[in-house]
């Protein structure tokens, strides 16, 4: 088996980087902005073009090695390299590696679109092909580009932002049948038991329930995901890169 790459420490964001959702600022700055942006996007699309196709996962960062939840995403990783995919994730420690090294050690691909943060931090060393990004919402996309579903595993403030941006854009139909699976009875019970009580109260619909699949077997999530793909979506590659345009697998 092949040793994990090295850790490189990632960029830190310098103080004027951060406060970008201050109000009206002087159209320079404005343009600036919009320009950054741009090319966060163009990054991230040339980086990731050749990943695919993957499978992305989420979860916590402060799960450490031989904790149920890490080992369970670990398993998670191992499952998705056996079917082909690429493993996706944000990059960083605790879920985000445990499923990266299950890809790893399977002899999958494992890559990572990570963000950019005020503190220093490090890429794990089980991601193969990776992206720095700079803002939350440009690596929203991108994790949700390239993927054909999505894996929750336990996490906080940032996997639930994740988790229900990916049902708003189902149930919106911006993305057609992705299928939606949390992993972690224990964890996501109460969660699913407030969902079911949103489409008591109608603010939700049954049918946007239907994609999302609760459960602790990695097999049966696989499974899950497998049906949906093979029904609704032509899995393609791209294997051809432009040299002229620099660009590379």
């Amino acid at each position: 088996m092949s040793h994990p790459i090295s850790t490189p420490t990632l960029p830190v964001l310098k103080p004027g980087e951060i406060h970008y959702l201050d109000g009206p600022v002087q159209r320079h700055r404005e343009l600036g902005f919009a320009i950054k942006v741009f090319f966060q996007f163009l990054k991230g699309f040339r980086a990731l073009h050749f990943v695919g196709p993957c499978i992305t996962v989420f979860g916590s960062a402060r799960f450490k090695e031989g904790h149920e939840h890490y080992e369970k995403a670990r398993e998670v990783g191992r499952a998705i390299a056996a079917t082909g995919f690429t493993t996706m994730t944000g990059g960083g420690p605790g879920i985000m590696e445990a499923a990266n090294r299950g890809a790893f050690e399977a002899g999958g691909r494992s890559v990572g679109c990570n963000i950019v943060l005020p503190f220093e931090q490090h890429l794990n060393p089980y991601v193969q092909k990776s992206v720095n990004i700079r803002y939350f919402f440009v690596r929203k996309v991108l994790l949700l580009k390239y993927s054909y579903a999505f894996i929750i595993l336990p996490g906080g403030w940032g996997t639930m932002d994740e988790l229900f941006e990916t049902l708003t854009l189902v149930q919106t139909k911006v993305m057609h049948n992705f299928p939606v699976v949390l992993i972690g009875k224990s964890y996501f019970q109460p969660l699913m038991d407030y969902l079911h009580f949103m489409e008591h109260q109608r603010t939700i619909s049954p049918e946007d329930l239907q994609l999302v699949l609760l459960t602790d077997d990695v097999q049966e999530a696989m499974a899950h995901i497998q049906k949906y793909i093979e029904r609704h979506f032509k899995v393609s590659t791209r294997n051809k890169p432009f040299w002229w345009l620099l660009e590379k697998v």
